[in-house]
Parts: C-alpha cells; sequence; structure tokens
C-alpha cells in the first residue's frame, strides 16, 4: 500500500488517512492483529470500504475483487477466501473500527472547520437516528416489532456551510426510543448547539441543560402544555410568525423551572412550524434557519442509504452489522477527505462514481478527470416543459413507481 510504485495513486490516496501514527499505535497496543498474518485489520477495512464503494452484494465478491491483480497488489493481499472475511467481519470488536472512524472523523472535522469555519454561533450539532429493517428470523438479537427486526443508528453531525460531517455514531436494537440515546449524543458545552427533532422532548432534560448551559433548538410537539410568560414583538414583512418566551408542561406535573423562547414559523406548504430552544441571544430568524437545516441529516441518511452498502448486511451476528456500519460512516468521511484534498466543489457523488472507474489510476489522472470540463452544446437552450413532468411525476407517484424519487442524483428535467 505504502511503497514507491502505489503511493501516488488514486486507491493510496482514498485510504492514506488510515495509515497514520496514531491508528497504528493503537492498533498495535490493541493486540488485535498480534497472531494474524494475512488479513490484518487495516487490509480487512481497505477491503470493506471497496465493497462499500462499490455496493458489492455478498462476501464471494469481496473475495473475487481480489482477482483484478491491480488491486490484490495495492493492498499488498493476494487473495482471501469469502470465509475468512466473514470470520474477521464477526470476530472483529466493533470498539476497533469505531476507534478507526473516530479517528478519520477527527481528521475530516478538522479540515472542514479549517476551510469552512462558521460564524459566532459556535459549533451546529445534527442529531437523529434512521431504523434499518431487517428479518426476524435471521436477527433475533435486533429487537423491534412481532414481525421484524431491526437496529437503529444513533448520529450526532458536525453540520458547516459546505456540507456535514459525523461526529459520534451509535447502534442499538430499533425497539429503544431515540430519547435513550439523548445523554450520550447531546454535546453539553456551551459553545455548541444541539439541533434535534421532537423524538428528543424531554423536559426534565431541558431543565438540566438550562442549568448546565447546554443549548438546544428543537421541534415542539403539537400536544404540548405551553404557558405563556412574555409576547415579543414582531416585524409584520418577516418570516416570524410568533416569538413568546413560555414555560412547558402542565402545572403541578411536569412544568419547566426555566423559560424557553418558543418562535413559529411556516412552512413550504403554509403549515406552522413551533420551534422551541433555550437560546436568547440568536435572532428568531436564525433560530428558524438553523433548524431548518436540520433537514441535512435526512439528507445524510438518504445519501449512505442510496450510495454505500447499509441496506443489507454481509453477517448476521451483532458484531458484524455494527462493523459494517461503522465501516460506511468511514467510507464517507474517507470519501469527504478525497474531496477536501482536490478542492473539488462540486457533489460527494461525483467524487464516488469516478473512483469506481479511476480508483486504481494515478491520483494526477483522477483530478484531472474531476475537473474535466464538460461538453456545452452547441444548439439552442431546450425548454423546459414544467407542466408535463409535473404530469408525469404525479402519475408515478399515483402508480407507485416512484423510488427513483428517493434517488439525491435524480433530475426529472434530465
Amino acid at each position: 500500500m505504502q511503497g514507491k510504485d502505489t503511493i501516488n495513486s488514486t486507491l493510496s490516496q482514498l485510504f492514506n488517512p488510515l495509515f497514520n501514527k496514531s491508528i497504528l499505535q493503537n492498533l498495535i497496543s490493541s493486540g488485535v492483529d498480534k497472531y494474524v498474518k494475512k488479513l490484518t485489520t487495516l487490509k480487512f477495512i481497505q477491503l470493506m470500504v471497496y465493497a462499500q464503494l462499490e455496493q458489492l452484494q455478498g462476501l464471494r465478491d469481496i473475495s473475487n475483487a481480489l482477482n483484478d491483480d491491480k488491486f490484490s497488489e495495492k493492498i499488498e493481499l493476494d487473495s482471501i477466501s469469502a470465509s475468512q472475511i466473514s470470520r474477521k467481519l464477526r470476530s472483529t470488536d466493533p470498539k476497533i473500527t469505531q476507534m478507526l472512524l473516530k479517528n478519520t472523523i477527527q481528521k475530516t472535522t478538522k479540515e472542514m472547520s479549517f476551510k469552512d469555519p462558521m460564524q459566532n454561533i459556535g459549533r451546529i450539532y445534527l442529531i437523529d437516528s434512521s431504523t434499518i429493517s431487517l428479518c426476524l428470523s435471521q436477527y433475533r438479537w435486533a429487537h423491534f416489532r412481532k414481525t421484524k427486526a431491526g437496529v437503529k443508528l444513533h448520529l450526532r453531525l458536525n453540520f458547516f456551510e459546505e456540507g456535514v460531517t459525523p461526529d459520534k455514531a451509535i447502534i442499538t436494537p430499533a425497539r429503544p426510543s431515540d430519547k435513550t440515546q439523548m445523554d450520550t449524543l447531546v454535546v453539553e458545552d456551551k459553545d455548541a448547539l444541539n439541533v434535534f427533532d421532537r423524538g428528543y422532548v424531554d423536559y426534565e432534560k431541558f431543565d438540566n441543560y438550562c442549568e448546565n448551559g447546554t443549548r438546544f433548538v428543537t421541534r415542539l410537539k403539537s400536544n404540548a402544555q405551553i404557558k405563556v410568560d412574555e409576547e415579543l414583538p414582531l416585524d409584520p414583512n418577516g418570516i416570524i410568525k410568533r416569538e413568546q418566551y413560555v414555560y412547558l408542561g402542565k402545572e403541578n406535573i411536569n412544568r419547566m423551572k426555566h423559560r424557553l423562547r418558543l418562535i413559529e414559523v411556516q412552512n413550504t406548504q403554509g403549515e406552522p412550524i413551533i420551534i422551541i430552544t433555550n437560546d436568547f441571544k440568536i435572532t428568531a430568524k436564525g433560530i428558524a434557519d438553523i433548524y431548518r437545516n436540520r433537514w441535512q441529516i435526512e439528507l445524510f441518511f438518504n445519501w449512505i442509504k442510496q450510495h454505500l452498502h447499509i441496506k443489507h448486511f454481509y453477517g448476521l451476528s451483532q458484531w458484524a452489522v455494527e462493523n459494517q456500519l461503522f465501516i460506511a460512516l468511514m467510507t464517507y468521511c474517507l470519501l469527504l477527505l478525497l474531496k477536501l484534498k482536490t478542492c473539488y466543489r462540486g457533489p460527494l457523488l461525483t467524487i464516488k462514481r469516478l473512483l469506481h472507474t479511476c480508483l486504481l489510476e494515478p491520483f494526477t489522472s483522477f483530478v484531472k478527470k474531476l475537473y474535466r470540463p464538460t461538453r456545452k452544446s452547441k444548439g439552442q437552450r431546450r425548454k423546459v416543459d414544467h407542466e408535463t413532468i409535473f404530469q408525469e411525476t404525479l402519475r408515478q407517484v399515483v402508480q407507485g413507481e416512484a423510488d427513483f424519487l428517493d434517488d439525491l442524483s435524480y433530475d426529472p428535467i434530465i
């Protein structure tokens, strides 16, 4: 991987963040590769990242990838059986893959912070979870419902103006509610602003956050009991429909001791959105903009489900599932680091698609193709028939043929 002939390859640049001194020392101290002769942890991670990028369907496909002599030579692994990969996947302690993920997250966050400093708001964290359904007969440890199993990926993202990066991930069976992970995911730092949805509403914790200076922004449930303490003046031409200082909860039952700030705005359909925060310094419009950016975490979940391999698992054990999810997040970070390295301003999906054909080519060739200008049409600009596009899309939705709408790369005009 690190020889003279391979150091300038695109594959080498992609995996370079994994070969730093800190990771190598941690792997040595853990003793995870003490008696391993062939499939070491880093070679295993490289294989699994490749499987994520190519969305390979099974362990035999991963094993067969080493039939490509160039790929085999660059990761210094001539061959490995599907059973050996399966054994490694289920026997590797997820703490190891978590450690590797944490290291890549730190490097990614550092690079993003340098290139994209935020304003005086502080660090913004987006918190949410996504459930991945599993077959009950094969994953009985992943408790969910009577008829199916599932795991829940609880995630905290760092939000930057340029995009988002994973910051912390927790994997649990799907049944426990989102609120059970608040203590682990919410950042109790005065410089941090935690943004989460209604699944994390907990008045007792909100009081604790107010006492220790932990800032948060969330959306209020429709059945919430509200006591208005003060009504604030509004700009009649502004987007804010209501701003109040309030106390949440029912008197003598669960009413909060600290007052919060209530801000009402409208979504694109004209429906009210009630936002609650304990930050009294940021403008109401600023709070509304921050909460609107919470949608970025939904887009993130959608992206990794569409373009990485996390809807089907290579192993059945809990460790195998957790390792595959942690490696998928690691793959995202490695892609983002490659994008930052090339200073590319386009979509991350372009990086992933180009790697499919250029992974084993020199890195200079990859960068050249990444910035290759697209051919411009010499003809007249085609007139877009928006009404026809809308009617066709509506027909597909009504007939249940609209799965393609979940693909972030879909463009109805194209």
